[in-house]
């Protein structure tokens, strides 16, 4: 349990309940007393924090990727490269440049002019739809949105990409069937996260303003705020 991967898990599980919670408990009594409203307040605390783990949980899930091809590709050298040093780095990093993007977003919008109009399609305070309330210009909050939702994207899927090349090369090298089976049970479950988190994010962040449609964000984000983390406990822990 003191592995990288388990570390790993760790984290990961604290960000799944980070985000989850900032938007879970408040939408449950939304539904419950039919009173969908927030404090100015906590509107913006949920959206700073929501963007601090969503934004972790991105290099996190990269991280394990580096993780898995270390342990398949250097399994000689896993215990030296992956030292409990890097594996700090690994999970530090996210965490400083998830506050950041979280503070310059946060009080970009919440230091901007609102209308009177304070009603907004979606069931928690997201960037997105926040932007429809404000009566001044939106355009460099939606440029900075675009540019480090682009950054955290491509730049941590890079790093899965690449990770997951080097190891279908090093199976594909392997002479034994069970170590193919092997490698390939141990990345399955990693590989499936990733595919859901970053097409629903793609889809929610990195398009046109034109073709949002908030009808079909608000599906997009039950994936990202509730179900993926229901599904981690489910594929990473009962599993293991």
């Amino acid at each position: 349990f003191h592995s990288p991967m388990y570390f790993f898990l760790r984290h990961l599980a604290f960000i799944d309940l980070g985000y989850s919670t900032a938007v879970g408990p408040k939408m449950l009594v939304n539904f419950v007393t039919n009173q969908n409203s927030i404090a100015y307040n906590w509107c913006a605390a949920q959206l700073a924090f929501f963007i601090l783990f969503i934004i972790s949980e991105l290099f996190i899930l990269s991280a394990m990727a580096y993780d898995h091809y270390v342990a398949i590709c250097n399994p000689l050298l896993y215990t030296v490269i992956m030292s409990p040093r890097l594996c700090w780095v690994l999970v530090a990093v996210p965490y400083l440049y998830s506050a950041f993007l979280s503070l310059i977003t946060t009080i970009k919008i919440f230091i901007s002019s609102f209308c009177g109009y304070n009603v907004i399609s979606h069931f928690y305070c997201d960037s997105l739809p926040l932007l429809t309330l404000l009566c001044s210009s939106t355009r460099e909050i939606e440029l900075i949105i675009l540019i480090f939702s682009a950054f955290s994207l491509v730049s941590s899927l890079l790093v899965v990409l690449v990770s997951y090349i080097l190891i279908l090369l090093a199976i594909f090298r392997m002479n034994s069937a069970e170590g193919r089976r092997k490698a390939f049970s141990t990345c399955g479950s990693h590989l499936a996260m990733v595919v859901v988190l970053y097409s629903t994010l793609t889809f929610m962040y990195v398009q046109p303003k034109s073709s949002h449609s908030f009808d079909t964000d608000q599906m997009a984000s039950l994936f990202y705020t509730l179900i993926i983390p229901m599904l981690n406990p489910i594929i990473y822990s009962l599993r293991n």
